[in-house]
This record gives C-alpha cells, structure tokens and sequence, in this order.
C-alpha cells in the first residue's frame, strides 16, 4: 500500500485538483455506482430531523442525489443550498434541479474552503466528503455558514476494525479512487467532532462505514 497523504502537510489546492480530475472520468456512472448506498444515504438524512422552512446545506452535492429527499424534508418554503468544487458532477446536478423545477435549491460550484451563503443553514449534510472532513479550513469555513445548534450528519467510509482489518487495503483503494488525500480512515471524524455539541457516531457495512450525527457548538439566539 503507498504511503497515504496527510492533507495537513499538503495544500488544500493540491487536494482540490486531485479530487477535481477523478470526478472528471467518473461523473457520468457515479449514479449508478451510488444506488448500493442509497438506504445509508436516506438514514444519513433522516437523522437531519430537518423541518418544513428551514435551510440545508449539502455539502459535495455531486449529481444531486440527496437534494429530493432534502428538499422534502424542508418543503416548499424552505432551501436547500448545494455545493461542489467538480464542474462535471455539478453539472449533472442542474440538469436534474432543471428537469424537476425546483425553484428553492440553489447550486454553488465552490470549494468548501470559500463558501459564502447568503443566509445561514439549519443543518448541513456530509456524504462521503472525506477530502472535506480531512481539511480543517473547510470544516471551519462549513461551520461558520450554520446557526448555533445546526445539525450535522456525516456519512463516510472507515477502516475495519478486528477480524476484518485484512480487507483495509481494499478499503483503502476504494478510498484512493475518489479522493484527493486518501488515508487517514482509522477515524475519519476525528477532525470534525471536537467541534460539535452531542456527537455520536454508529458504523455501518458491517465497520466499513459510518453515520456520525451531532450539533454545531453555541447557544441559539
């Protein structure tokens, strides 16, 4: 196995770039490739406990599957804001907002790292974002665009643990063909969760994923 990148040691650009280009050659079958996962996206989802008229952000959006069960869990007079730094998955995420109408979601193509909303968000939603949760200026940036006491849930892929860590170099791999800073899977919530209030977080795929919940830190007004 090569030796992973500690995206701590390495620019955020140099990661961004790396991302960009393996989306490039993947955008037009990630769909398909998705559907496996698809019950760990509706839990991750639901664990939002999001409510008619509030805001979501979906942080790496990517094609936009998440954005109709999002937008029905906000409902008509709330939004949903998502957010890609791949033109080519974004791009397929307008067709679809094109295609179904939808005229309260709106899509950003930027880099976490500099986000602006024009509003803050209720709740944000990280599937598979692990480029995302390894940077800690965008994990700053993300938090800084959610009012005190949004929910946050994560859903991604860890490392085995026990009987299984033999299978790690695989996970590894599956890790390496979608990341730009592949590794560091033995927790991959480490960065983010000293920074929530109520973090929990329960595997899935039997230990070879995980959905973490928790709260952006603060007092509501």
């Amino acid at each position: 196995m090569e030796k992973p990148d500690d995206p701590l040691t390495i620019p955020d650009e140099t990661i961004r770039a790396r991302s960009i280009e393996k989306y490039r050659k993947r955008a037009g079958g990630y769909d398909a490739t998705c559907e496996p996962t698809r019950p760990i996206r509706e839990r991750t989802i639901a664990a939002l406990q999001l409510q008619a008229g509030q805001r979501v952000l979906d942080v790496g959006c990517g094609t936009g599957l998440s954005l109709p069960l999002l937008r029905a869990g906000v409902g008509e007079n709330g939004r949903v804001y998502g957010i890609d730094q791949s033109p080519d998955m974004l791009a397929i995420a307008r067709r679809r907002v094109a295609e179904q109408r939808w005229s309260n979601v709106e899509l950003i193509e930027t880099a976490a790292q500099h986000l602006h909303l024009p509003e803050p968000v209720d709740a944000l939603l990280f599937h598979y974002t692990h480029d995302v949760l390894r940077s800690p200026l965008a994990l700053s940036r993300l938090l800084t665009c959610a009012r005190p006491q949004a929910r946050i849930a994560i859903a991604g892929i860890k490392f085995f643990s026990g009987w299984l860590t033999p299978l790690n170099f695989w996970v590894y791999l599956k890790n390496h063909g979608y990341n730009g800073a592949p590794g560091e899977l033995r927790e991959p919530w480490d960065r983010v969760a000293p920074l929530l209030e109520e973090w929990h977080m329960s595997p899935t795929q039997f230990g070879m994923g995980y959905i973490g919940v928790g709260r952006v830190a603060g007092k509501t007004a």
